[in-house]
């Protein structure tokens, strides 16, 4: 026992000094036959059949004879109420034999004549007239069963209304040789069961409810004695002691007994502790010293005891010369009453009190477990653990003090415990402590720092995996635990513990700026929602261009386009994952950036449109490819493509792509377009401008050019001041021309060419805008006659072809061709010569031609002047034979006109008629319409001649003035009368 149990003294022990000197003398008569306590009283039942109440403070306050004669044997105090129940072995009529009486008493009802409680009833406790003392006694709180045992082995079980006194019915339930030393009622909702305890047995008998009416069912073939059966309130259990052991009983059995070697006369439950009275063990000879100490009355010194049975902890013990003969709880104390009428308190210590002295004895496992035993706090337990986590570590016990510590991690200043485990030896705890603070959420960003650093010291890869994949509610600060892992260059844990709590953002950072596994972060991108990836996208365009130009283009054509669509990983079936027989985490880490995606689910997964045909499904099974419109398209509005442009910098054959996928989008605006198309265009001429050879040149320029070039279904969207300023830069003239030929600016054209020195490119727009704009000759002209060289490069066919068109249209005089060419001394009289005779020999059959028509002209007008002179002074004659209108011979009556057409007047009138003449007919009507034409020309000379801005008009528009006067004026415009 030495080694099991723990001896300490927890409890105070006072004997109580009673002041009043009738109830002293009470106490020290020895009168007292059975003590019970309740409703903050006791009372004291004697052998001459009296009640006595106590009050706090000791003093009897009230007593009523409640037998007439008789010891009162027992007694039963129901708690919170005014009852009282006695049993006393009163003598009955005409037989000396005692017959045990039980009354219920109501201590508020006195009887107004004597002062007496009422006695609500009595019953005469059946034994069959077997005159044996009653042994044990029960009483459930309602008083509604009562069980009493019986020195001959014999129990009987009382049922009915004691209290309304409205009978009772009595059965001996249980017989047997063995005196019954001790019973209990064990009360549950609808069963009641009794346990019977004899010297040899205890047993368990169902008094009502089912079950009832069975047999009593033995649980141990061991019984106790008399006064050694006692009842646990608080778990409802049975407490049986005997010399070896304190048993406890269930209804199920018994449970585990807890050894304590010593002899029982009584037993107790006080709180957590049992109480236990041994009597006094003879004293051999040979035991000297006890002898000596207590002299003649070592054979009678008894032995009070408590115990606590779950800690195995003697809290008190202590010798006692008298028998004890009661012990009771009142007042929040135990209290034991000895054959001498002296009454012992014991007060339990305060639990610090108590817990200081296993301080002392430094047990602080038995002081965690006394406090969890009385309730104490998390907080003030906490205490305790520290305490021993400090007793621990002097000793050197640094694993045990570690557990010590985290068991008061919560109530414990971290940095305490920290500062004693920085030592390189101790990180292991130091690492434990860590992780058990991040899982009480009770860690600091340093904390988590110091954690992974411990782990990167030690390079515990698992344990980094294991803490950051912790399942549940996040342990540590976040930022913290990605910033350390990216130190500490574990990379695929960042992404991890990024991607988890949706720090997309920085699951982007770490796969580019750490990992470069530029593949798997665009990938990663592409798995987002538009609104998400967008700003990673711009973030990192020009990397993710620089690295994967090819699908970084793709997604950007996507997204600016609207058909950006998030990829969806298929889930892959278990059976088809190979499963890695080496390389541990080593091998497994290098693919662990490749599979991030499949460690969450992502926006838009649609897992039944993606699960596989089958259990035998593979990752190379066709149910596991996801077609691009199986995934529904999300709703966003595309930036404009302008925010675009800088992210290719440095890749124009991704960004050309690019435009051009822009350009076949149609919700595009006006805007837009016209900025891609200006750009597109900048495009082409920065690739024609590299230097790959003349092919690669004119093929992007050709693009550039058809940009530009419009048509009808699609005009140029690039306006020409771009286009001019583009072309210029990057020398594209194919460009300027055609902006200026669009705008017709043709002369401009022409001259960027002189401007130039660009002898071939003049000649080309010579011979393609000279139709169009004639006053081109002149400039050539000029410019060929600028320099030798330039003469010399367009050669002298070159420069006649231009005097020819000149002399042609007529654009210069050849005063002015000759004065043109004598600015500079380059053309020589040789190459103007056939210019000079072909333009004399023109003018000179001008001259004459003109003097023909002068001639002819003459003839002409002598003839008619002739003509009208012979009219008016010489007879007409009209030798006509046929009528002009019908070619009939004429005949009278004929009319005849001097413009020698002859009619019948027969012809006349039906041809007059239909014309409209008249029967007056003065005007021939052959020559009518004719003279009519001529009036209409007159009169509309007449109208011209007074309408000078026509005149005015024609004269700035004509090429050869005198020629256009000359016309006005032989129009009669000049003032000529008009001639009737």
């Amino acid at each position: 026992m030495a080694l099991t149990w723990r001896s300490f003294d927890f409890f105070d022990a006072t004997p109580i000094k009673i002041t009043d000197d009738d109830t002293r003398a009470f106490f020290e008569s020895n009168e007292i036959s059975s003590v019970c306590s309740g409703s903050d009283s006791l009372f004291f039942g004697s052998y001459d059949g009296y009640v006595r109440i106590v009050a706090a403070s000791w003093k009897v306050v009230r007593s009523f004879q409640a037998y007439e004669i008789g010891p009162i044997t027992h007694m039963r105090q129901i708690e919170g109420t005014s009852l009282l129940v006695t049993v006393a072995e009163e003598p009955s009529a005409g037989d000396a034999n005692n017959a045990p009486v039980l009354k219920v008493w109501a201590l508020d009802k006195p009887v107004k004549k004597t002062g007496i409680p009422t006695c609500l009833s009595t019953v005469a406790i059946n034994n069959g007239k077997k005159p044996f003392p009653i042994s044990a006694f029960t009483a459930t709180e309602d008083l509604s069963q009562l069980a009493v045992g019986f020195a001959n082995g014999a129990v009987t079980v009382i049922r009915g209304d004691l209290i309304h006194d409205l009978g009772t019915k009595q059965r001996i339930i249980f017989e047997s040789d063995e005196p019954i030393t001790g019973v209990e009622l064990h009360v549950d909702a609808s069963l009641t069961t009794l346990f019977i305890a004899t010297t040899s047995r205890i047993l368990k008998l169902v008094v009502s409810g089912r079950g009832h009416g069975q047999p009593p069912k033995t649980v141990e073939d061991n019984g106790c004695g008399v006064g050694c059966m006692a009842v646990d309130k608080k778990t409802g259990d049975i407490v049986v002691g005997r010399d070896d052991a304190i048993y406890y009983y269930t209804l199920e059995g018994r449970g585990p007994p807890t050894a304590y070697e010593a002899p029982k006369k009584l037993v107790a439950v006080h709180q957590d502790y049992i109480a236990l009275v041994s009597p006094p063990t003879p004293a051999s000879e040979s035991n000297t010293l006890r002898n000596r100490f207590w002299g003649s009355t070592a054979d009678s010194i008894y032995t009070f005891t408590l115990i606590h049975p779950e800690l195995r902890i003697i809290a008190h013990s202590e010798s006692v010369l008298a028998d004890v003969k009661h012990i009771f709880q009142i007042w929040g104390d135990l209290y034991t009453l000895t054959q001498d009428g002296k009454v012992f308190r014991y007060h339990e210590k305060t639990l610090q009190q108590r817990l200081e002295m296993l301080y002392q004895r430094n047990l602080y496992t038995l002081a965690a477990e006394l406090a969890q035993k009385c309730g104490m706090d998390a907080q003030q337990q906490n205490t305790i653990y520290r305490k021993y986590g400090d007793y621990l570590y002097q000793k050197g016990n640094y694993d045990e003090a570690m557990t010590q510590y985290i068991k008061a991690i919560d109530s414990t200043e971290p940095s305490q415990v920290i500062r004693k485990f920085l030592d390189t030896q101790r990180i292991h705890n130091l690492i434990e402590y860590l992780e058990e603070l991040h899982e009480h959420h009770k860690a600091t960003s340093d904390h988590t720092t110091l954690l992974l650093n411990c782990y990167a010291k030690l390079k515990d890869i698992d344990k980094l995996e294991k803490f950051i994949k912790s399942p549940g509610d996040l342990k540590f600060d976040l930022d913290t635990a990605i910033s350390m892992c990216r130190q500490g260059g574990y990379y695929e844990q960042a992404a991890y513990l990024a991607k988890k709590h949706g720090e997309t953002e920085l699951v982007v950072d770490i796969l580019i700026e750490d990992s470069k596994a530029y593949d798997d972060a665009l990938d990663f991108i592409w798995h987002l929602d538009p609104e998400t990836a967008y700003p990673s996208l711009m973030k990192y365009a020009r990397v993710l261009i620089e690295h994967c130009p090819k699908d970084a283009t793709q997604i950007f054509i996507d997204y600016y386009t609207s058909k950006y669509r998030p990829r969806i990983d298929a889930p892959i079936p278990v059976a088809a994952i190979p499963v890695a027989t080496n390389g541990g985490f080593v091998t497994g880490a290098a693919n662990a950036v490749q599979n991030l995606s499949s460690l969450l689910p992502l926006p838009y997964m649609n897992t039944s449109a993606v699960a596989p045909a089958g259990p035998q499904a593979t990752i190379g099974d066709a149910s596991l490819v996801l077609k691009p419109e199986d995934v529904p398209a999300p709703k966003y509005t595309p930036p404009k493509p302008r925010t675009a442009f800088s992210s290719f910098i440095d890749h124009p054959d991704e960004f050309i792509i690019f435009l051009e996928a822009c350009l076949k989008d149609d919700t595009l605006s006006e805007s837009d377009r016209t900025d891609i198309y200006t750009t597109l265009f900048e495009m082409y001429l920065h690739k024609a401008s590299e230097k790959k050879g003349e092919a690669h040149r004119e093929e992007w320029e050709r693009k550039a050019k058809g940009l530009i070039e419009g048509g009808k279904d699609r005009p140029s969207a690039i306006e020409n001041s771009n286009v001019l300023l583009l072309s210029h830069l990057s020398d594209f003239r194919d460009g300027t021309t055609l902006v200026k030929e669009q705008s017709g600016l043709l002369f401009d054209i022409f001259r960027s060419y002189t401007s130039a020195k660009d002898t071939r490119g003049a000649l080309r727009a010579l011979r393609k805008y000279g139709p169009d704009e004639p006053q081109l000759y002149p400039a050539a002209l000029a410019y060929l006659t600028s320099d030798a060289r330039v003469l010399d490069e367009a050669g002298p066919a070159e420069l006649a072809g231009v005097l020819e068109r000149i002399e042609r249209d007529g654009l210069m005089a050849p005063l002015q061709v000759v004065q043109t060419l004598g600015k500079n001394a380059v053309a020589t009289m040789g190459m103007i010569k056939p210019y000079l005779a072909g333009r004399i020999e023109r003018e000179r059959r001008d001259i004459a031609e003109n003097r023909r028509d002068v001639a002819a002209f003459r003839a002409e007008t002598e003839q008619r002047r002739t003509e009208i002179a012979d009219l008016g002074a010489k007879p007409a004659v009209f030798q006509a034979t046929r009528c002009a209108q019908c070619a009939l011979p004429l005949e009278l009556p004929a009319v005849h006109f001097l413009c020698k057409h002859s009619f019948h007047q027969r012809c006349l009138r039906g041809g007059a008629m239909d014309e409209g003449v008249g029967d007056d007919v003065g005007e021939c009507p052959l020559c009518a319409r004719d003279n009519a034409t001529i009036r209409a020309l007159k009169k509309g000379q007449g109208e011209n001649a007074e309408r000078h801005e026509l005149f005015k008009d024609d004269l700035e528009r004509s090429e050869d003035r005198f020629r256009t006067v000359a016309e006005w004026f032989g129009r009669g415009v000049m003032g000529v009368p008009s001639v009737e």
